[in-house]
């Protein structure tokens, strides 16, 4: 969470993936590249075009900066806006390393965008079904305190945490002063003036992130060397970015702290406080339905992702829900290349809300059927 994670690569991540630049990868919130779940690397959007609204962001200077002054200029403007002191910052960053194998990483090329009946097995396997019927029986209490509270479905919790870090069993290995270091100050360049921009944004989110893992280790008294996450920063059994612990974490058990490392009940909380303050979760909402396309009609596929299109407005365009929708619903509909043939869906707004914690469509539907499935429902072919 992911947040703003990782428009996060492909997410764990999100990711992150809880948190996602404002400029596109959360949760959360990097690449566009798929990779393996668990894999504690939180990764970005799986299509090959996330939401145009991105493409609104301010100007950037994208004048070389010397690492030299880059640095200073940090360790001035986290002091000031952290009230933290410039010495404490310093010291700490001499204790950073820069990774080569982060760069190597962020460098990787972007995989071909899988179509759904590829990416969804990467997800959704019996061996995640039952890691998540078992994971949910273990913290079935918690869970259900959390359900209660917030509205946000236990099955829907353990899923993301199944999705992000095989429920909790690799949550990454890299140290995250480390990982954001790095990325913070040498994010990698390609070379290809059409990609520089997106690429200096992506160093000044990093840079960022870096800034407000100080505060994050301060406010929750977190030894800041020893935090261990994914390669892009992400932390924790759900994956959240410095930003996204900051904004989202919750102290789910009344201990005084927001322990996303090893406190299941502040895990599940601010999981379902992230969907619910971000994404705007409905209590008691459905997720998603399956539709048909009348024959000859063109899908649609909107570049803004919120549910904003009634069912009249949707049957004008030939959509046609397959199942029961509650009334006054609205909802955005969803194409998915299956492995028989189109698919055509509608989501509505908890729909939506997965994909704030990686913006990805085809992330959100597997995060939704996995949940299904963990729940004992039968899911629909891939």
């Amino acid at each position: 969470m992911i947040r703003r994670s990782l428009a996060c690569m492909l997410t764990l991540g999100l990711v992150a993936c809880a948190t996602q630049p404002s400029s596109p990868p959360s949760p959360s919130q990097a690449t566009v590249a798929p990779h393996k779940p668990g894999s504690g690397q939180n990764k970005g959007p799986a299509e090959a075009a996330p939401e145009a609204a991105a493409a609104t962001a301010p100007p950037v200077d994208l004048t070389p900066v010397p690492f030299e002054t880059a640095r200073a200029n940090f360790i001035r403007d986290t002091a000031a806006a952290h009230r933290l002191d410039p010495a404490y910052i310093t010291r700490i960053l001499d204790q950073a390393q820069v990774r080569q194998p982060i760069i190597a990483a962020m460098s990787r090329p972007a995989e071909r965008v899988k179509p759904w009946n590829e990416y969804r097995p990467i997800f959704i396997s019996q061996a995640r079904i039952d890691g998540g019927r078992k994971f949910l029986a273990q913290h079935r209490d918690e869970l259900m305190r959390v359900q209660q509270r917030t509205g946000v479905p236990a099955e829907v919790i353990v899923s993301i945490i199944g999705v992000e870090t095989s429920y909790g069993a690799n949550t990454g290995s890299h140290r995250v002063l480390d990982a954001l270091y790095t990325l913070a100050f040498y994010y990698p360049r390609s070379g290809d003036p059409a990609k520089l921009e997106r690429e200096v944004r992506r160093e000044l989110f990093f840079r960022d992130e870096l800034a407000k893992l100080f505060t994050l280790a301060r406010d929750e008294k977190l030894d800041i060397t020893a935090l261990k996450g994914s390669y892009a920063g992400a932390m924790g059994m759900g994956q959240f970015m410095p930003s996204s612990y900051l904004d989202f974490a919750v102290d789910g058990n009344g201990d005084g702290r927001r322990d996303l490392f090893n406190s299941y009940d502040d895990v599940f909380s601010s999981i379902a406080n992230y969907f619910v303050k971000k994404g705007g979760w409905v209590r008691g909402g459905q997720v998603a339905v399956p539709a048909t396309l009348d024959a000859g009609r063109e899908a649609f596929n909107p570049t803004e992702w919120t549910p904003t299109w009634s069912l009249a407005d949707l049957a004008q365009r030939g959509y046609h829900p397959s199942a029961p929708v509650q009334a006054g619903a609205t909802a955005t509909p969803i194409t998915l290349e299956g492995s028989t043939g189109t698919q055509y869906w509608l989501g509505f707004q908890n729909y939506y809300a997965i994909t704030r914690y990686n913006i990805s469509k085809m992330y959100a539907m597997a995060v939704f059927q996995l949940s299904q499935a963990i729940a004992g429902e039968e899911l629909p072919p891939a």
